[in-house]
């Protein structure tokens, strides 16, 4: 393509001008030269996708790092495996901090304990439910001797 070639000698300033031009004559020519300009990585900020990615999740990872150093690391207990984290200076709150994680937390595990309960009953209750559907339908397995 000679106008693609062109314009990429000329630089992006030139695919702005050429869209905007676009825009301006015919709206659907704009918009393909916009979308065949993200798509072509030509106004990207010096970086391909892969390069972009890999910027992202490095400065994820760090930031996440950061997080757990100022929580006062993992796997030092605490609520969701987070630790207690540092001392705020008072200690009447910090107390009250620690005591009220405990709280969530067994709140936590009791919620987990109900709800494993309840999908124990359900399964009973829908168990039972078949065996009575079985009973009614005269459909009784036999019992092998053996």
């Amino acid at each position: 393509m000679p106008i693609v070639e062109k314009l990429d000698e000329y630089g992006k300033g030139a695919w702005i001008a050429f869209a905007v031009l676009g825009f301006v004559v015919f709206w659907p020519l704009g918009l393909a030269t916009l979308a065949f300009l993200f798509w072509s990585g030509r106004m990207g900020c010096g970086m391909s996708g892969a390069d972009r990615y890999e910027h992202r999740m490095s400065r994820l990872q760090s930031k996440m790092e950061r997080l757990k150093e100022r929580m006062g690391g993992a796997g030092q207990g605490g609520f969701g495996g987070w630790g207690r984290g540092p001392s705020s200076g008072n200690h009447a709150f910090d107390e009250y901090r620690q005591e009220t994680l405990r709280r969530l937390e067994d709140e936590q595990k009791e919620f987990q304990d109900f709800l494993s309960r309840l999908r124990m009953a359900r399964d009973k209750a829908e168990f039972d439910q078949f065996m009575a559907d079985r009973r009614g339908n005269g459909a009784e397995p036999q019992a092998n001797a053996g």
